[in-house]
């Protein structure tokens, strides 16, 4: 009983943990894009790196200028919207590994799934619209 528990546990755990880092999706695309690019140019592993953590590092603050600075409201939904794309994709991938054993219906599956990736794009406008404020607030 104790280890059915531990796992339950640790699936719980695990799922808000690809949660948040679903929320990311971003960041984690535009530095492993920066990357790849950098490396196939010639350069090294360190410096292709360091060249995508800078990338990972823009795209966040460029989001968070454009909803510091821009008073268009859609000039912010789009900055928001570019961050709940890949974290639409990221929830929808997370639901379906998660459940593509699990239901045998396809229709179930994708409107599960769907579900999901519209819940954690939504998620990730709001952290972002959080974080945007926040920042620029000081």
């Amino acid at each position: 009983m104790t280890l059915i528990l531990l796992v339950i546990s640790l699936s719980i755990m695990l799922c808000v943990l690809a949660f948040n880092f679903a929320i990311y999706a971003l960041p984690v695309m535009a530095g492993t894009t920066v990357f790849q690019h950098v490396h196939a140019a010639g350069a090294g592993f360190g410096l292709s790196a360091l060249a995508a953590l800078g990338g990972a590092v823009f795209s966040v603050g460029l989001v968070i200028a454009v909803l510091g600075f821009a008073r268009n409201p859609l000039l912010r939904l789009a900055a928001l919207t570019m961050f709940a794309a890949p974290a639409a994709v990221a929830g929808y991938a997370l639901a379906h590994g998660v459940a593509k054993h699990a239901l045998d219906s396809a229709l179930a599956l994708n409107l599960l799934c769907g579900a999901c990736g519209l819940i954690v794009a939504i998620a990730a406008i709001i952290n972002h619209s959080a974080l945007g404020e926040n920042v620029l607030s000081r």
